[in-house]
């Protein structure tokens, strides 16, 4: 269940930079993303919080992170235009390979 919570808490971590992202771009709305991005970041600590009592809090750490940058990475470039060069992508491939090592061997 430890992973789950994990799992929970990554999820939560896209949730504050994308909230933060559309408080910029869309004004009419600002307080409202304002509050979403506030919301995902207390979720964010406390899955955070609740899996590391099972898991290495360094596993835990870097797989925490990396699903918050590979997420946000991805949103970025299929929501608001950024940039997917083959480097870029890259990148986010050895991210990957990183947290599905930690999973396989913690």
């Amino acid at each position: 269940m430890s992973w789950v919570y994990l799992f929970l808490a990554g999820i939560f971590e896209i949730g504050w930079p994308l909230g933060f992202k559309l408080a910029s771009t869309e004004p009419k709305y600002r307080m409202l993303f304002i509050w979403l991005s506030i919301i995902s970041m207390a979720g964010s600590g406390y899955f955070l919080y609740i899996a590391q009592r099972n898991i290495p809090i360094g596993t835990a750490y870097a797989i925490w992170t990396g699903l918050g940058a590979v997420g946000t990475l991805l949103i970025g470039i299929f929501c608001f235009g950024d940039s997917a060069s083959v480097m870029r992508m890259f990148s986010a491939v050895l991210i990957v390979v990183g947290i599905v090592g930690l999973k396989l061997f913690s």
